[in-house]
């Protein structure tokens, strides 16, 4: 496919700022804010998208597994045993609670802008459109560095467990094995993807559910050969390690768990009807984060003590142990470890599948919008990024600091460099969100036109933006008493990253904050590729049965 023409900065015709969006975000188009442009000009049926090439090839089953377990892998299953060591249990809810708050605000605010705008480039490029270009900039470079660290986190772990289960081969060999699988797999186009992550998310929650019962029937008594723990670990060792400093740690660890969530709009332009599955993939956020999130943060301080990870060293401290290894080890079974290796190995496929089609993504739509270099915004006929996934996965070499430092520290390095992330760019989508219906307003718009309108606006928006400005600088507190001035540079580093992108290239491009009344709410609209679907063929909506049928 043919690349878009390159953005050029500037006033174009009639005082508009032009730069970057090729026509798409050109004032004008159709009256009716259901159907911008005419299909046939704007390429809503089309399966192959036209402004960013990509395929709309994603079903709605597909976007609500991504949503509801697609990222579930190491960060929850392996980092969470250094959550619950830092913090302990109490702090792992406490911590997993308000995160996940703070989660489903930005999805509310998120689903509004995808449903209405299910455009290539998600909030990097409606931060270009309702912000400034440099504004967009910063989030999209931001929001890549989470998936390269959380890549390289996958990588780490995966090769780990192969390392445990046989050291014939060395680790950085184990990595180039599963480097050069994964990338095979991608290539393969999203279709595949979209599959096999929907089968891989349903194998993933009936594990996770697997183990909620055996932690109910082991705290109970009922595993023979082992006592009735009950809530004794949040007696002795006790629910807290740390006070706030602890609590403030976990915020950095539950924020690399809960990345990931936003992913949804990230994958709404290879969505096929992204009017029905958006929605439908928020609403799913909430199950998520009761069943997901808060069920793991309970019933693995119930069965693991916080304190079990204390005496890792040596060639144990270069392993990476889960709180349920821990779990079923106590319980008895001391064969646990590798049924649970199993199971992370399992999450790892597909949580490093999801971080290269994420990350690749984010990088191809920054590419072809004038934000990264231009050979990365290609794809071929088949709508596959080639260029854009292989520099994602190459990215996930940093991975190899493992050989030296060990699975467990490079795994923390890792998360504090992805954590600020998480929190910057989520603070950015309340902003874009908050930006979006004062320009609505100002406009004359009315919120009946919104396909999906979030949930308590505008207090849910302005709640995520304070929420997640306070946590990027709190999230390091555990580093300044006693002052570690690596770990402190390794908690804040990313922090002055995003003003210092905003404005240098603000300087250096002479970009403009745009006013309310010059925001184009026009363009970029889209409507489903297989709408005619959902009538019948007299015209007539599909009967209520019919609806529910399709749904399951």
């Amino acid at each position: 496919m043919s690349l878009p023409p390159r953005p050029v900065d500037g006033l174009a015709d009639g005082g508009k700022d032009d730069y970057s969006y090729n026509g798409k975000y050109a004032a004008g188009g159709s009256s009716d804010p259901e159907v911008p442009t005419d299909a046939s000009d704007n390429g809503d049926f089309k399966a192959i998208d036209p402004h960013s090439g990509v395929k709309r090839g994603l079903k709605t089953r597909h976007l609500s597994m991504l949503a509801l377990a697609g990222i579930i892998g190491p960060g929850l299953l392996v980092g969470s045993g250094g959550a619950l060591a830092s913090g302990g249990p109490a702090s792992l809810i406490i911590g997993f609670g308000i995160i996940g708050i703070i989660a489903w605000s930005i999805m509310q605010s998120l689903g509004e802008l995808t449903t209405l705008y299910p455009s290539g480039g998600a909030f990097t490029a409606l931060g270009d459109r309702f912000i400034d270009k440099a504004f967009g900039v910063a989030v999209g470079w931001n929001y890549f560095i989470i998936w390269f660290c959380v890549l390289a986190n996958e990588y780490n772990v995966i090769s780990s467990i192969c390392v445990f289960w046989s050291d014939r081969v060395p680790l950085y060999g184990y990595f180039l094995i599963f480097w050069s699988a994964f990338l095979g797999f991608q290539l393969l186009g999203v279709e595949t993807f979209g599959e096999a992550e929907f089968w891989l998310a349903i194998l993933k929650l009936v594990g996770l559910i697997a183990y909620f019962l055996f932690s109910i029937i082991y705290a109970a008594g009922g595993v023979q050969g082992a006592p009735a723990i009950g809530f004794s670990y949040w007696n002795d060792p006790g629910p807290f390690v740390d006070g706030f400093k602890g609590v403030a740690s976990v915020f950095v660890f539950c924020s690399t768990f809960y990345a990931g969530v936003e992913s949804v709009a990230v994958a709404a332009t290879e969505t096929k009807n992204p009017r029905v599955a958006v929605p439908l993939a928020i609403r799913q956020v909430f199950i998520r984060i009761l069943v997901v999130y808060m069920g793991s943060a309970f019933f693995f301080g119930l069965t693991c003590p916080s304190n079990a990870f204390a005496n890792l060293d040596g060639s144990a401290g270069r392993a990476l142990k889960s709180p349920m290894t821990v779990a079923l080890q106590n319980a008895g079974f001391q064969g646990g470890v590798h049924l649970i290796n199993a199971f992370i190995f399992v999450t790892c496929v597909s949580a490093v599948n999801s971080s290269i089609y994420i990350g690749s993504r984010t990088i191809l739509f920054m590419a072809q919008d004038g934000k990264a270099p231009r050979f990365l915004g290609w794809t071929d006929k088949r709508g596959v990024p080639i260029p854009a996934i292989v520099f994602t996965n190459l990215c996930g070499a940093l991975s190899m600091m493992n050989v030296s430092t060990g699975a467990s520290k490079a795994y923390q390095y890792i998360v504090n460099l992805s954590g600020v992330s998480t929190f910057i760019v989520w603070g950015a989508i309340s902003f874009i969100h908050i930006r979006f219906r004062a320009a609505w307003k100002a406009q004359g718009r009315s919120v009946d036109e919104l396909p999906f309108k979030a949930a308590w606006f505008p207090y849910n928006a302005w709640f995520g933006l304070a929420a997640n400005i306070f946590l990027a600088f709190v999230q390091g507190w555990a580093t300044l008493a006693p002052f570690n001035a690596g770990n402190f540079v390794d908690a804040y580093i990313l922090l002055p990253l995003f003003p210092v992108i905003y404005f240098g290239y603000k300087w250096v491009f002479k970009t403009k904050l745009w006013k309310l009344h010059e925001i184009d709410l026009q363009s970029g609209q889209r409507r489903d590729l297989e709408e005619a679907r959902k009538v019948g063929q007299d015209g007539q909506p599909l009967p209520w049965w019919q609806k529910i049928f399709k749904s399951l």
